[in-house]
């Protein structure tokens, strides 16, 4: 690679995935780029079946849909060929550190192997260019205001930064909202898949599904048959009241709104 001494191959990988969680959400994409200190390059790609339904938040993101990977192979028949194919090589990749190698980690887990980052080097572009190029306050008024931030982490201060970054965002940014309320969605997008503020409960062409613990992934009216228990439990904790109207609408049918009611949009 130019302008990069290898001493063992470096593997350049990015995942497509059902979510943003590297504990719970599944690949359904994989790409990599190995570079060889002699200059060769490798490159694959395939897709995954995750075996979950794929949120359209993140089809939105990547444009693969469930009927895209519905005949591909699970991870389970790629993990023995792909760690193989990483053995002995150091790992790269746009914010690999904090997403990507933690997902690929836990998916190698649900098949029993292991990907040991331990011994490798790992390299993410991501975090030289926040080290590079500063993303705080200082940072944002020096290159939206054009000078130097004084009396930094002074309350007044800040908030009168804050004040200008703001102004001068909207006239640096042509397609920026000028008004209160584009600008809250701007800053606090919708999740599509979100039936209230936190993404524990997620809609589905089937209804209303838990997007958290042990029965994540599966249709609410099923938890009611299979451990209504559980969401007793859900109930009795800090959950967002949406979250407990909801499952209380299943656990005890025809005492108010019906569901389609509930998650009509």
């Amino acid at each position: 690679m130019e302008g990069i001494t290898l001493i063992r191959p470096i593997v350049f990988f990015d995942l497509e995935t059902t979510g943003v969680n590297p504990r719970q959400d599944r690949i359904v994409e994989i790409s990599v780029i190995k570079c060889h200190p002699d200059g060769m390059q490798e490159t694959k790609s395939v897709r995954v079946n995750p075996g979950i339904p794929i949120p359209e938040a993140a089809k939105n993101v990547h444009g693969i849909t469930d009927d895209d990977v519905v005949n591909e192979p699970g991870f389970a028949q790629y993990a023995k060929s792909f760690l193989s194919f990483l053995e002995d090589c150091d790992l790269a990749g746009f914010n690999v550190i904090r997403f990507d190698l933690p997902l690929l980690q836990e998916e190698f887990k649900r098949v029993g192997l292991e990907l040991d980052a331990g011994d490798r080097n790992v390299v993410d572009p991501m975090v030289i260019f926040h080290e590079k190029e500063p993303r705080d306050l200082s940072a944002a008024y020096r290159k939206y205001c054009g000078k130097d931030l004084e009396g930094a982490h002074a309350s007044m201060s800040d908030a009168e930064a804050a004040r200008d970054i703001l102004v001068s965002q909207i006239a640096y940014y042509p397609d920026l909202a000028t008004t209160v309320d584009d600008l809250h969605l701007f800053c606090n997008p919708v999740n599509p898949d979100w039936i209230d503020s936190t993404g524990r409960l997620l809609r589905s062409n089937e209804g209303p599904v838990l997007g958290f613990g042990k029965h994540e992934g599966t249709l609410l009216a099923d938890v009611v048959n299979r451990d209504p228990d559980y969401l007793d439990w859900i109930i009795g904790q800090d959950f967002d009241d949406v979250v407990k109207t909801t499952i209380n609408e299943f656990l005890q049918p025809g005492e108010s709104s019906s569901e389609e009611e509930l998650f009509s949009s």
